[in-house]
């Protein structure tokens, strides 16, 4: 019993589970989203997509395709908006981060590892930085 507890109280697994909810109603969201002002636009420009209609029977056992597509259709229209509407807007939110950082960090010419741009010292090869923040080899310290 004690080990099922440890497995069910662990940081991941209790992450994991809140990843998967939140992902759930995200994607309700967004399929409601859709579904409440991207088709009814669709619809207003062209036409509704909606193919449940199509099918064909082989042997008396109906195919329906369209339903199929309908859903592709919708899927496709859902991962745009969810593009165009969050992924490219905190893509670009995230680059200006990454710049801001860039200019407070520099890379280490012996290890090449991102460290402050005051550093005397490099914090994972420990090699020496001179006043002009150039790497000296011969004071690195073992």
């Amino acid at each position: 019993m004690t080990g099922f507890r440890k497995f069910i109280l662990r940081g991941n697994l209790v992450d994991l589970a809140v990843a998967v909810v939140v992902g759930s109603l995200f994607s309700s969201l967004i399929k409601q989203f859709v579904a409440s002002f991207i088709t009814p636009l669709l619809g207003a420009i062209g036409a509704a997509p909606n193919f449940d209609h199509l099918s064909f029977t082989i042997r008396r056992h109906a195919f329906t395709y369209g339903a199929f597509l309908t859903e592709a259709f919708s899927f496709v229209i859902a991962a745009a908006v969810m593009y165009f509407a969050i992924v490219s807007p905190f893509s670009r939110l995230i680059h200006l981060f990454d710049r801001e950082q860039a200019a407070t960090e520099k890379d280490c010419p012996a290890c090449a590892m991102k460290i402050p741009v005051a550093a005397k010292r490099c914090p994972e090869c420990t090699t020496v930085f001179d006043l002009e923040h150039s790497a000296t080899e011969d004071a690195k310290i073992s």
